[in-house]
Order: structure tokens, then C-alpha cells, then sequence
């Protein structure tokens, strides 16, 4: 009886499996049909459908490959990393948080995730074929007959290279997507070799009672065909940002700033979007030249919109809060200041930089505690500056950019400039050459925008009406100079004429003679030389 019991027992198990594949295999074939309309609403259902398949089989391939391209039209780049953050090239997962209590774990543990095909975990799948021929034998062997190994692995390349792209991964998704193009185009020549015109010919031979209701393979070579002009496009917009980027930063390193800029601006005003990780970096570097450069609203103006795009950004906020602090504005470094405190004490508590793991920073984490310690000690000493009553002698002419003692001209002329490039209704321009990691943060984006220019407008308009008021007094000044000159000068010419003092004479033993003898009263002729007074 108990025999009896365990054969209905492995019978139902036998059952069990064969039904969760069936409906796995109808769940993958419905939602192939609906990512193939390209319809954002058959997508979200093909997704639902994916999910309980993988829900049912976790570690299946097929399914794994259709989630993640179901995501990439649907432009969740973000989850597309999650999924495969493994795999990512350039991904190093610092262990810094488990080091603290650990000492037996270094802080500089890493992993790399760079094989991208399928483990030997993996379960084992039906490696049979259909065709068989002995005068194909060596061409199969020669091409390999575990090809469906790389098979798994492959879609990965491109589906993470296009995810990594999107999301200002750059030099990951351009090794991502050579590699995968690499890797395709050696399946081609290899599938090329196996469907070679005499298996055709051959008869089937069946190796396992589920060939014949196996749904016929497409050939490789319409896949190919279909992604191999995309990959090839977005490799060539990868490499146009590289180059520029590269030869921006080589201009910046040499003191060519003014060249450094128009690279980065290059990027940032193209007429192709650029990813928005990829935009902020720039945004960064350009407001690092235009510091060095001397136009401190420029910078300001370039690390607010890091910050609109980016509001964690920690080398934006420290920029920002450095340009303030340089011209004087206190009140507006504190309150960048007291922002990236907040942001140093959620890091600490979370134990991890903010952002997902594959978001690259230029902090490390076992550098915060330093830097909260230094930025404490400088939110104390700029609070007693404010208390002292440091806040009115703000550098509007760095602001600016003028010279002290400009004229009114130079003056009108610069806050014509920074008004029109910085006027708050304008501020949400950039925004149309950004391409967003997720769609739905644009009216958030567009939100901080306006506030950051909004408030950077007043700032300028309250600098011009200073500036101009210094104008304005040393006109006034010079005025009353000029016209106390001139008083001087009216005076001066309205005095009597005064008579001249007399004569100098040469020798006055000879005067005295002449006037002895002629007496005082009578007229002489005398030969004299006189000096006027």
C-alpha cells in the first residue's frame, strides 16, 4: 500500500511539472505576440504574463530575456540594471558598510560582474536538434554543439548595453554593445556553417517526443538584420559623446577654458539628447570651467540644473556652496551647506551611498565621516560670520563678472547677457535635450528648475541694482569734482589784474649817481632790464 501510495505520489509530482511548463510556455508564447505590437498597453500586459511565468520558473531564460526587453520599450532603464547589475562591466560593490563590523572583511572588496553567459548552475536543458547528417557531423562539432550557452548570454550584452546607454553608463555600454554585436555576428557565421544546404536534405530524425511540437526557430539572420542598425547608431552617439567629453576635460587639464567650454556645451546644447547621469557630469565640469574662467553666474546657473536633473548630486551641491561662499552670499552657502549635511547623515544611516549600486559618485563611502566632521566645523564658522553681521557685503561685481569701476555701459551690458540667458522663463529649456532615466520625473525636474533660476535671477537683479547705484554715486562724485574745478578756474579768472612790483636793476652804485646828479623830479633816459612778478 505504501508503494502504492509513493508511485500516485511521484506520478502527481511528474503531472505538476509538465502543467507549470505548459503554462509557462503558453505564458512566454502570449507574451511574445503582444511585445511584437509594440503597444505600450500589450507591453504591460506581456510583463504581467512574464512575471508569472518567472514566478513559476525563476531562473528561466526565455522569460528573463522577454521581461528585460519588455522593459526597454517600455524606457525602465532603471529596472533593466537592477535585473542585471551583475553584469554590468565597471560595477565594483564596496563592502565598506560590513567592514565597520568586520575587520576580517577589507573595505576595498569587490565584485566584478563581467561573465555574462549562463553559469553550470543553471539547469540543464534539452540540448537535442532535429536535423543530423554524418557529413555534417564535423561542422556541428566544429561549430559547437553547446552554442546555446552563448545563445543565453548574448541577449544580455545588447539589452544591457542599450539600458546602460540610457542611463549615462557610457563606457560600460559601449564595451556592452561591441561586445554583443561581436558576439552575434560569430553566431551568424557559426548558425551560417550548421544550416548548410545538405542538413536540409537529410531526414529528420527525432531525439526527443517534444521535437515535433517545438515552434519553428526563426533564423538568426532577421534578428541580426533588425538590431544591428540601432546597435550600430547608438555606438556611433556613444563615441560622439566620449570624444567630446574627452577632448573637453584635455582642454580644461591644459587652461584652455574658454575651449573647454564650447566641448561641453557641444554636448549639452546638441541637437541629440543625452542621457541625464551623462548631462549631469557635464553640467559639473563645465561649471568647474566657467569658475576658472571668472563667470561665477554661469557656474552657479550650470550647478543648479546638476541639481534639477540630480538632486543627491554631492559634488554639485559642493560647487554651488563654494561659489557662494567666494562671493560672499552666506546666507545661500549655509543653506547648500546644511542640504549636503542632511545628505552625509542619510548616507550614514543607510549605510550606503544614495542611488542605486551601479550609479557611479565621486565620493566613496568611507570618505563621509571625514568630510561630515569638516563640513560641520564649516557650517559653525559660517553661522557665527551671519552672526557677526556678515551679510551685506556681498561681491555683486564677481557676480557679474565686471570690473570695479566699470562704467554704466560695461555694467548694462553684462546684466544684459546673464538676464537673458538666465530669465526663469527659459530655465526649463535644457530640459528638452535631456533624455530622463523615468519619464514621469520631468514635471518634478521642471520644478526645481525654475526655483533654482528663479532664485539666481534676483540674485543677478539685486547685484545690477547695487552695481548701479556705485555707478551711479561715483558720477555723482566725479560730477561735484569737475565742477569744483571749474569754480576754481571762474574765480581765478574774475581777480583785478595786480601791477608789477617794479624794476631789478643790474647795478645800483649807477642808479644812485644818475639820480644825484639829475635830481628826483626831472626826466632821464635810463637802460634797464625788469622781471615782472
Amino acid at each position: 500500500m505504501a508503494i502504492t501510495t509513493h508511485t500516485l505520489s511521484s506520478t502527481e509530482k511528474r503531472h505538476w511539472w509538465l502543467t507549470n511548463r505548459k503554462i509557462v510556455e503558453k505564458y512566454i508564447k502570449d507574451a511574445r505576440s503582444l511585445i511584437a505590437t509594440q503597444d505600450q498597453r500589450e507591453i504591460v500586459s506581456a510583463l504581467n504574463l512574464l512575471e508569472a511565468a518567472l514566478a513559476i520558473s525563476p531562473r528561466l531564460d526565455q522569460a528573463l530575456e522577454l521581461r528585460a526587453r519588455a522593459l526597454l520599450c517600455l524606457r525602465r532603464f532603471k529596472e533593466v540594471a537592477d535585473m542585471l547589475q551583475d553584469y554590468i562591466p565597471s560595477l565594483r560593490i564596496n563592502d565598506d558598510s560590513s567592514s565597520s563590523s568586520s575587520s576580517s572583511v577589507s573595505s576595498d572588496t569587490s565584485r566584478e560582474g563581467v561573465k555574462l553567459l549562463s553559469s553550470c548552475e543553471s539547469p540543464v536543458r534539452d540540448q537535442s536538434f532535429k536535423c543530423f547528417s554524418v557529413s555534417d557531423l564535423k561542422k556541428k562539432v566544429m561549430a559547437g554543439l553547446c552554442k546555446n550557452c552563448e545563445k543565453e548570454g548574448q541577449w544580455r550584452y545588447l539589452v544591457l548595453g542599450e539600458a546602460c546607454c540610457h542611463l549615462g553608463l557610457m563606457e560600460d555600454a559601449m564595451v556592452l554593445l561591441q561586445t554583443g554585436k561581436r558576439l552575434a555576428s560569430a553566431t551568424l557565421r557559426r548558425e551560417s556553417v550548421c544550416w548548410s544546404q545538405d542538413s536540409f536534405n537529410v531526414t529528420n530524425i527525432q531525439f526527443s517526443s517534444d521535437a515535433t511540437n517545438a515552434p519553428p526557430t526563426t533564423p538568426p539572420r532577421t534578428l541580426l538584420a533588425a538590431d544591428s542598425e540601432s546597435v550600430t547608431q547608438l555606438l556611433g552617439h556613444i563615441k560622439f559623446l566620449l570624444r567630446r567629453r574627452a577632448a573637453a576635460l584635455a582642454a580644461l587639464d591644459a587652461g584652455l577654458y574658454s575651449e573647454a567650454i564650447r566641448h561641453f556645451s557641444k554636448i549639452v546644447d546638441g541637437r541629440r539628447s543625452a542621457p541625464q547621469s551623462f548631462l549631469v557630469e557635464c553640467y559639473i565640469l563645465r561649471a568647474s570651467a566657467h569658475r576658472s574662467a571668472g563667470r561665477i553666474a554661469e557656474s552657479i546657473a550650470d550647478c543648479n540644473r546638476a541639481l534639477a536633473l540630480d538632486p543627491t548630486c554631492i559634488e554639485a551641491l559642493e560647487t554651488r556652496a563654494s561659489l557662494f561662499e567666494n562671493i560672499r552670499c552666506l546666507p545661500d552657502a549655509l543653506h547648500d551647506l546644511e542640504h549636503l549635511k542632511l545628505l552625509y547623515n542619510s548616507i550614514l544611516r543607510d549605510r550606503k551611498l544614495p542611488g542605486p549600486a551601479w550609479k557611479r559618485h565621486n565620493v566613496r563611502y568611507r570618505e563621509i565621516p571625514g568630510k561630515l566632521c569638516t563640513l560641520t566645523n564649516k557650517i559653525q564658522e559660517l553661522k557665527q560670520k551671519l552672526a557677526s553681521g556678515e551679510t551685506g557685503n556681498v561681491d555683486y561685481y564677481a557676480l557679474i563678472g565686471v570690473r570695479r569701476g566699470c562704467s554704466r555701459s560695461e555694467l548694462e551690458r553684462a546684466h544684459l547677457l546673464l538676464s537673458l540667458r538666465h530669465k526663469p522663463d527659459k530655465a526649463t529649456g535644457f530640459i528638452e535635450r535631456c533624455e530622463l532615466a523615468d519619464e514621469r520625473d520631468v514635471e518634478l525636474v521642471k520644478e526645481r528648475a525654475k526655483m533654482s533660476s528663479l532664485l539666481l535671477y534676483r540674485l543677478v537683479q539685486r547685484g545690477y541694482t547695487t552695481v548701479m547705484s556705485n555707478i551711479m554715486d561715483e558720477e555723482a562724485a566725479e560730477k561735484q569734482r569737475k565742477k569744483a574745478a571749474l569754480l576754481a578756474i571762474q574765480v581765478q579768472k574774475e581777480k583785478p589784474d595786480e601791477p608789477e612790483l617794479g624794476v631789478f636793476c643790474r647795478d645800483i652804485a649807477v642808479v644812485g649817481n644818475l639820480l644825484s646828479q639829475a635830481g628826483f623830479n626831472r626826466s632821464m633816459p635810463v637802460k634797464y632790464e625788469a622781471l615782472s612778478c
